[in-house]
């Protein structure tokens, strides 16, 4: 995904205007109704630079704690219009149920946002490998925070940052995942690219959430079908009308040749199934944390 100019590029102008206007209402009334805080804190892979601070938004429940909490990746776009519009939705809705919510920002800080990485595989392939150490480097940052619990820590990404969760599931990273008593509890994966497994049978370190779209072009969740985990319990979600960003709130169109655009039924099923993931996950005893079921 590209900044809005991109999109603008691919889509009717009317349309584009309409939904720009209903962008800025929805950010505004979004920052309204939350609360967040601008953090950073040193990534473990500068990537472009020898050392490189990530920046990210942190949102927390009234009172002290200590709360289960949920690390926000974007996909390949970075922090663009329509992306910070539903993560900011994520952080509000999730933050109205318990939940402390970290919205992270790798690629500004590398300078790399604006589509740039979209447009290269070379990039992306990148990004999935830096991009797991940021995801640890988020762990990590909120575990030390007073106000989180430090054993329900969750991940959910987009796209490229879903191919991450994958990565993070499998215990890909600085130190790997033995268990969900020091790493992430859950993982949610928004249809991302499930080469990322590498492999059809995979033994998973931390349960998996994987929801796909039916008509997705760009990373088919064909793709995903057939993957089995003979670790920690794996469930993929296709929604046969969805595409590609299926959550983010911009009309259907053409983007980089793929259709883009938010199915509203697949929107908000799947973050309902997302929370009740979390919601499972983050009242289970330790012991019974990998074999949990989505009903």
């Amino acid at each position: 995904m590209k900044h809005t100019s991109g999109f603008a590029k691919h889509a009717r102008p009317r349309r584009w205007l309409l939904w720009l206007g209903k962008l800025t209402v929805g950010v505004l009334l979004s920052h309204l109704a939350h609360a967040s805080e601008r953090v950073t804190f040193e990534a473990t892979l500068g990537h472009s630079a020898d050392k490189v601070s990530l920046r990210a938004e942190l949102s927390r429940p009234e009172g002290d704690g200590p709360f289960p909490a949920v690390v926000l990746m974007h996909g390949c776009g970075g922090w663009q219009p329509p992306v910070r519009y539903t993560m900011n939705r994520y952080a509000e809705h999730l933050v109205s149920k318990g939940f402390v919510v970290l919205n992270l920002d790798s690629f500004g800080p590398r300078n790399q946002g604006g589509g740039k990485v979209c447009e290269s595989f070379d990039r992306l392939a990148d990004a999935r490998d830096y991009r797991t150490y940021d995801a640890h480097d988020a762990l990590r940052y909120l575990q030390a925070q007073p106000f989180v619990d430090r054993r329900s820590v969750f991940l959910m990404g987009q796209s490229n940052g879903g191919s991450v969760a994958i990565k993070v599931a499998k215990g890909d990273g600085p130190h790997g995942q033995v268990s969900t008593l020091d790493g992430f509890r859950g993982v949610v994966a928004f249809y991302p690219w499930c080469g990322a497994f590498e492999r059809r049978s995979v033994q998973l370190k931390t349960p998996l959430l994987v929801f796909g779209g039916g008509q997705d072009d760009w990373v088919p969740a064909s793709e995903c079908e057939g993957v089995r985990s003979t670790g920690a319990n794996l469930q993929l979600v296709v929604y046969p009308e969805a595409a590609h960003s299926f959550d983010l709130d911009i009309v259907p169109q053409r983007y980089l040749g793929k259709l883009v655009g938010r199915n509203p039924q697949a929107a908000d099923d799947s973050r309902d199934r997302m929370l009740a993931f979390f919601v499972a996950l983050s009242r289970r005893p330790d012991s019974d944390d990998t074999r949990v079921a989505q009903k």
